[in-house]
């Protein structure tokens, strides 16, 4: 996933086909990793191809996140890298002096590595630099009144017609690996939003029993023999809070090369804990590809947060805090120590190389 996330950024060009989100309660934030993704396909002349029912494929286009340029991007990256020096002196003010000498995990990074493109997302991207990349659009919607019903090999219709233009447009277009092609080579960033959900006709997310609990399951292996075989990246988002059914979670899981979740902090307790003052929610990367390997390598790293902050979307390993009020009550400290020892396996995974992560 292109996303100029270090660890993630590398795989999609290289042998990732299926990246996995686990949509937050709200949607709010892995939608927003959708748009980046899309994103920095136009910026770097990749043809895209849009699918959902939930959202017109061409208003999530015009919702894109405007593009930094560099200078634009190292006055940012100045402007936060000082709010965080700012913060780091205040917060080393409260230290015991007798803890000054030991090793201090920082949350900012000393030197910036840039990794792809870098967006404002207070900005839209410029209709111009939308209307000069080439893509391709699946309105659900529109798919099914133009086509009659039908679900061949105990599909749903909807996952069915999607895999259709999927394929055509691998042939079509030039994406298919196994067969030669004249014109230069390119490649296709597909996105598929909201996947699972019951506007695509699947009712996995309304029931633990579900009537056809293998349709989602069978897209994903066809989709996935599709990909493997074309130059083709691909990001799908779920709405797993809503799905009951476990079985059905792990054989998503398994169908997938890359599988990251976003926990929000909206409405749940840990958005008073202070603790989490700092965050907007958690990043769970729950599995990560493994080259010339059958299977997948499953990640110990507890310890990534994210921010949303005035342009910039951040994530970053999560830090206890020096100091915490002395009004906080007996029972929230016995809260924190908590989720202190939940982190503390994973605070030092992640001691040495980059300390965060700007897209």
């Amino acid at each position: 996933m292109c996303l100029n996330i270090p660890c993630l950024a590398k795989y999609v060009l290289e042998g990732l086909a299926v990246y996995f989100s686990k949509e937050d309660k709200y949607g709010l934030y892995s939608n927003l990793l959708f748009k980046y993704f899309l994103a920095e396909g136009i910026v770097c002349g990749h043809e895209l191809f849009v699918a959902s029912a939930k959202e017109h494929p061409d208003n999530i286009l015009k919702e894109l996140p405007a593009p930094l340029l560099d200078n634009t991007y190292r006055k940012e990256l100045g402007d936060e890298g000082a709010a965080v020096k700012s913060e780091d002196f205040q917060d080393s003010m409260k230290i015991a002096w007798r803890y000054q000498n030991l090793p201090k995990v920082e949350a900012s990074p000393t030197t910036h590595t840039k990794f792809g493109h870098y967006y404002d997302i207070s900005k839209k991207m410029p209709p111009e630099l939308c209307q000069s990349a080439k893509w391709h659009r699946f309105y659900l919607h529109e798919e099914l009144s133009v086509e009659p019903k039908m679900k061949p090999c105990n599909m749903n219709s909807g996952y069915a017609k999607l895999l259709q233009s999927i394929q055509r447009i691998i042939s079509q277009e030039g994406f298919d690996g196994s067969d030669p092609q004249k014109k230069q080579r390119n490649v296709l960033r597909i996105g598929i939003q909201s996947l699972g959900s019951i506007l695509w006709g699947d009712d996995i997310c309304c029931s633990d029993a579900p009537e056809d609990p293998h349709s989602l399951t069978k897209f994903l292996y066809v989709l996935r023999g599709l990909l493997r075989k074309s130059l083709s990246a691909c990001i799908i988002t779920v709405p797993t809070h809503l799905i009951q059914n476990k079985a059905i979670m792990e054989r998503v899981t398994n169908l997938s090369d890359m599988v990251v979740g976003l926990e929000s902090f909206i409405g749940s307790e840990r958005e008073t804990n202070p603790l989490y003052k700092d965050y907007h929610g958690l990043v769970h990367v729950h599995q990560i590809p493994r080259l010339n390997s059958l299977i997948c390598d499953v990640s110990d790293t507890k310890d990534l947060a994210f921010r949303l902050k005035r342009k910039l979307f951040t994530i970053e390993r999560l830090h206890l805090p020096p100091d915490l009020s002395d009004t906080v009550s007996r029972a929230s400290k016995q809260d924190l120590a908590g989720s202190a020892k939940l982190l503390s396996s994973g605070c030092g995974a992640m001691a040495m190389g980059n300390k965060h992560l700007d897209f």
